[in-house]
């Protein structure tokens, strides 16, 4: 576990001014990130672009791939230069793919798009996490690292759903045009916030220079296989990110095949996301939870999963809420632990390596999606995702005792 080192007396209001702007401006930040009108309307957009099923599909699994083949090497680069730089590099390229989007709307811009978002998305996992925890150790506030992520990650949620209630009016008003505009501002914004990111950390190398990225990615690399405990905490993160974070994708087919009018399914939504942002602003309290207790957690989550999909009814997807509620829990827990195991410089190179492992993870799950999607319907598809979750929840009481 990392140590913070002892504080002279009269230090804590410095502190705690320390601590308030580093969390101002990572909420703020946050808000930003993810407070983008062109997220619940590019599917739209492509589609009125005159692409197939098969395009957007492709599109998709570049992003994804982009952001596998970066994801590690981004995570020793930050490790080996400065993490604000990339958190205020990364929205400038999304700025310009999105701008590209509705300039000239092709495929082929689309593409590019997705490469310069997949970079983004690359460049940002690993260094925030990392940048906050390591401020947060120098300023003796480590122990708040889980409330802090939760309450970020919670803010993110509303931003989105802010962005769901504004996209259709600014649409009606301007068009495609006016939701790019407004989401490449958002973009340019939140990289002036990024430089507000406080950084004491110290990359002098053992020599007179910073450490290579192929020096710090060795160095991560060799913590994992030495010790066993950040060995489970890099599995355990994607083991339960993966399922649910693909399984959101469904979640408007799932709505859908509720039987309601296509007008509620936002709404519908929007009762989903209420449960992830609930998860996050309870990890204070699900700091005293055991090993054994995530697991408890995992498996009631799994079974709340598994029946409110099989309902097939709006009470359904309630349940389906309180699932996503349960696993963004244990999804925050999960990184704070990892946090916490880690004690060499490598920080970022290994949060990048279990944001690997997710995002290797959510490619599997939308490949079986489709395949036993193929067959049945998407309630029991939802279902049958459930099992991973109940594994996972043997596996951690077993661990415990």
């Amino acid at each position: 576990m990392t140590l913070s080192p002892a504080r002279p007396p009269g230090a804590a209001d410095t502190a705690s001014t320390g601590v308030r702007r580093l969390t101002a401006t990572l909420y703020g930040y946050a808000f930003l990130d993810d407070f983008v009108l062109l997220y619940p309307v590019y599917a739209l957009l492509f589609s009125d672009t005159g692409l197939s099923l098969w395009q957007i599909s492709s599109l998709f699994a570049l992003w994804s791939i982009t952001g596998i083949l970066l994801e590690v090497p981004s995570g020793a680069w930050a490790d080996a230069v400065s993490r604000r730089l990339l958190l205020c590099l990364g929205p400038l390229l999304t700025a310009a793919g999105f701008a590209l989007w509705v300039i000239v709307p092709s495929y082929w811009a689309f593409a590019l798009g997705f490469v310069l978002w997949g970079v983004r998305g690359a460049l940002g996992s690993g260094a925030l996490e990392a940048l906050v925890y390591d401020e947060l150790d120098r300023l003796g506030a480590a122990g708040r690292y889980a409330r802090v992520i939760g309450r970020a990650q919670a803010v993110g949620m509303v931003a989105v759903m802010a962005a769901m209630g504004l996209a259709g009016p600014v649409l009606d008003l301007g068009g495609y045009p006016a939701v790019g505009a407004a989401s490449v501002l958002v973009c340019v914004l939140t990289s002036v916030v990024a430089t507000r990111f406080p950084e004491h950390r110290n990359t002098a190398s053992h020599g007179d220079g910073r450490p290579s990225t192929l020096a710090t990615l060795r160095a991560g690399l060799a913590e994992a296989r030495r010790d066993r405990s950040v060995r489970g905490a890099l599995l355990l993160v994607p083991a339960v990110g993966a399922v649910w974070g693909a399984l959101d994708e469904y979640t408007p087919l799932l709505a859908r095949d509720t039987g309601v009018a296509e007008q509620t399914v936002p709404y519908l939504l929007l009762v989903i996301w209420v449960g992830p942002t609930i998860g996050s602003l309870l990890t204070g309290v699900g700091e005293r939870l055991s090993t054994s207790g995530l697991g408890a957690v995992l498996a009631g989550s799994a079974f709340a999963l598994a029946t409110g999909s099989l309902l097939g009814t709006p009470a359904g997807i309630g349940l389906v809420a309180v699932a996503f509620g349960g696993f963004q829990l244990v999804n925050v827990l999960a990184d704070a632990r990892l946090q916490n195991r880690i004690v060499g410089t490598s920080r970022a190179t290994l949060t990048s390596v279990a944001s690997m492992g997710t995002e290797l993870g959510t490619v599997g799950v939308f490949a079986a999606y489709a395949v036993v999607g193929a067959s049945y319907a998407h309630g029991v598809v939802f279902a049958v995702f459930a099992v991973p979750y109940l594994v996972t929840a043997v596996v951690l009481g077993r661990r415990a005792r």
